[in-house]
């Protein structure tokens, strides 16, 4: 098994309850392919460096999966057919970190 860190961008119209159901379907792709996901974050509602498809903003979520590389194909070729998603990236990692991301951190500080 091999440690992953996925971050992918849902439409800036899309509800919070919306982001979370997206992201639920991930994790299920992710356990049908014998993976395990030991940490989610919701990074918000956030600006992007430039319009992609005509939006401005998006939704981050954060998934470190623990899965098969064979396994990371199928999520990846799930994140492609949503059409909800605008952006996704997937990179293996040595270990996986559990800290908050520098995104939350950011957050946790200004507020």
């Amino acid at each position: 098994m091999r440690f992953y860190e996925t971050v992918f961008i849902v439409k800036q119209d899309a509800s919070s309850s919306h982001v979370e159901s997206v992201a639920q379907e991930i994790v299920e792709v992710i356990k049908e392919q014998g993976g395990e996901v030991t940490k989610t974050e919701f990074c918000g509602l956030r600006y992007l460096a430039y319009p992609i498809k005509k939006n401005r903003r998006g939704h981050y979520v954060l998934l470190n999966i623990v899965i098969e590389p064979t396994g990371i194909k199928e999520i990846e070729r799930k994140l492609r057919l949503n059409e909800d998603i605008i952006r996704f990236l997937t990179v293996s990692t040595e270990k996986l970190d559990n800290t908050p991301s520098a995104l939350m951190r950011r957050n946790m500080r200004d507020g």
